[in-house]
């Protein structure tokens, strides 16, 4: 068989995630899923990279497949262009090693927050930024950016879940940029816990707004009720940036 590794970008407002539920088939996994299979006339289970949340975004995500189909991977994408809603799009597609898996040898994942922070909000950005009308001490958030930088556990700011092998993860780096009043939090690490993006944002969020001490961060790491107190960021403003094997 056949196994193709693609990346794809979608908005993610009007999904229930990516993963695909018994329930009901709004889910990027489930539409993409449902245009292979009746394409190449046959069941098609796609893999992906990450989880993403309920209306989380995509620029570049990573899943592969595997299909008997013999047309040529440009027909492939031509007819995922036609059949997929117009929120998702493969940007490239490959053929890639029977055994790759989209899911093994992740080097780092990157995901990117991105907030207005304007007294009005756009009505043209809303549904992909975070709009804060208060406005951001963004030096404090760097400091509590740099403080997360590093080997940490994390079980404190994310929601864990009883099979999880490892609280213990990485951060590579964060970075904090500024530009015509938009705020983009970029954030790189070996892997994330769910929720852990969520909630480090939100942290950041409630530094930048003065309501946490941006010293404070060691106590957001060992404090037990940390996730209960900081609000979880909105998930418009997230995007998964793209993952690095």
């Amino acid at each position: 068989m056949r196994n193709l590794k693609t990346i794809l970008e979608y908005d993610g407002s009007r999904y229930k995630g990516w993963q695909k539920q018994a329930d009901n088939d709004l889910t990027v996994q489930g539409k993409i899923e449902s245009s292979l299979s009746k394409m190449a006339g046959e069941r098609i289970e796609v893999a992906g990279c990450e989880r993403t949340d309920v209306g989380v975004h995509a620029e570049n995500y990573t899943a592969n497949f595997h299909t008997d189909c013999d047309l040529s991977i440009d027909a492939i994408m031509d007819y995922l262009y036609e059949s997929l809603p117009d929120d998702i799009v493969v940007k490239s597609m490959v053929e890639a090693s029977e055994r790759f898996h989209v899911g093994y040898n992740i080097k780092s994942i990157t995901y990117v927050y991105k907030i207005s922070n304007s007294e009005q909000r756009n009505v043209f950005n809303r549904k992909y930024v975070y709009n804060s009308e208060m406005k951001l001490n963004i030096d404090e958030m760097r400091i509590t950016a740099e403080s997360l930088v590093g080997t940490h556990d994390f079980q404190y700011l994310a929601t864990v879940s009883p099979n999880t092998k490892s609280t213990v993860k990485t951060i590579n780096y964060i970075n904090i940029t500024e530009e015509n009043n938009i705020i983009e939090i970029e954030i790189n690490a070996d892997d994330f816990l769910w929720n852990m993006v969520r909630i480090i944002m939100g942290s950041l969020l409630e530094v930048g707004k003065g309501k946490i001490n941006a010293m404070d961060i060691e106590k957001l790491l060992t404090e037990t009720t940390a996730s209960a107190y900081i609000p979880m960021a909105k998930a418009k403003g997230l995007a998964l940036r793209g993952v690095e094997y």
